[in-house]
């Protein structure tokens, strides 16, 4: 960390502050598959691929968007929400697919639909995983620069105070503001990891869902279950 080679001169309480507050990122970005303002131990993945979570028709092929389909719009909207919980979401995909295996007419029209909500389930997941991918970057660069700028308020209380005729106000000033910026980097490290999560969650989660798909997904050339 710039800068780092002259916290020695400040108070031991902000030299300490300062030394924990720059070990975070560097240890999560050495940690880390991914450009520097990635700082996450996880490896980064932009965007998810249906073929590592989805081994059922092509999605692709669908002769129909699954926004098309009104009910199936509803279901992966609803399932997908950040407002619904897990649990809520997955028994709406559940009765879903336990309607359709006793409404559908043929296997044919089983396996289209399921595979319409597989595309609007990932296609919702995916968005949502690039929106907070990219916030952890936002929140990853405005650490750095943030990084940045308590080095330069380091150079300049040591100015001040190396200053023959000293301002011992204005020092202090310095220092109070040092001290905020310092804790304000630290809380928002602190919650770095929990942000970290979150796209891994929600690949998780699309995950559950698929498995309760695929489960009643028909079999090839056999009766739908």
């Amino acid at each position: 960390m710039r800068g780092a080679h002259r916290v020695s001169l400040l108070s031991l309480g902000v030299a300490v502050g300062l030394a924990l507050a720059g070990v975070a990122p560097v240890e999560a970005q050495r940690a880390a598959a991914g450009p520097p303002d990635w700082p996450c131990v996880q490896r980064l993945i932009p965007e998810l691929a249906w073929g590592t979570l989805w081994t059922g028709p092509s999605p692709d092929e669908l002769e129909q968007a699954w926004w098309e389909d009104e009910e199936v719009g509803r279901v992966a909207r609803f399932a997908t929400s950040r407002s619904t919980p897990v649990d809520q979401a997955l028994a709406r995909v559940r009765e879903f697919v336990e309607t359709l295996d006793e409404e559908a007419a043929n296997d044919e029209e089983v396996e289209r639909r399921l595979t319409l909500l597989f595309a609007g389930l990932f296609e919702l997941t995916n968005r949502e995983r690039r929106r907070t991918i990219e916030g952890i970057r936002r929140a990853s660069r405005a650490q750095l620069a943030r990084l940045e700028a308590i080095s330069d308020m380091v150079d300049e209380l040591e100015q001040r105070r190396a200053e023959e005729r000293a301002d011992a106000a204005e020092a202090e000033r310095l220092s109070e503001a040092l001290f905020w910026e310092q804790r304000t980097f630290q809380h928002r490290q602190q919650a770095l990891p929990a942000m970290c999560d979150q796209p891994y969650l929600l690949e998780e989660r699309l995950s559950r869902m698929v498995r309760e798909i695929m489960a009643h997904m028909p079999e090839p050339g056999g009766e739908n279950p």
